[in-house]
């Protein structure tokens, strides 16, 4: 990766919707180079994904929490992770090292449906044991 190349991933990860014009006048190549990079940044990895970022208050999911997962010693990754995508309150997971094995992010409309979901991981995704923290605040830092 260039510098160009670094700052197209800069400006994607600050707006994700910048057309390949818009991203060539700022870093001065012309839409065509931009798209081609652009296309080897996706095939290489280094650009996973682009997605919309949406905000859960306006689908009327006002509360996010963090859950810690400690699986059941008969619970695999795997069986864990296909379990979960069925779930609409989770947000993102991830496979983690220390006392606990996830760290599954919600989005939940109340109090109620946050007990609800952890219930739900423990009776259909394996779940032995849960530690969650209400969420206050976020802040999104734009660097890699």
């Amino acid at each position: 990766m260039d510098k160009i190349d670094h700052a197209i991933v800069g400006l994607l990860q600050r707006d994700g919707r910048l057309t390949y014009r818009e991203l060539g006048e700022q870093v001065q190549l012309s839409a065509n180079a931009v798209a081609e990079r652009v296309k080897r940044l996706l095939a290489s990895g280094v650009i996973r994904h682009v997605k919309a970022v949406v905000n859960p208050q306006a689908l009327g999911r006002h509360l996010e929490a963090q859950i810690d997962i400690k699986l059941r010693p008969d619970t695999s990754a795997a069986s864990f992770e296909k379990a979960i995508r069925g779930f609409p309150q989770v947000v993102s997971a991830m496979l983690v090292t220390g006392s606990f094995d996830y760290m599954v992010r919600v989005a939940c409309t109340d109090r109620d449906d946050l007990v609800r979901i952890t219930e739900t991981l423990r009776e259909k995704a394996g779940v032995h044991e849960t530690y969650s923290r209400v969420i206050l605040r976020e802040l999104a830092v734009d660097s890699v």
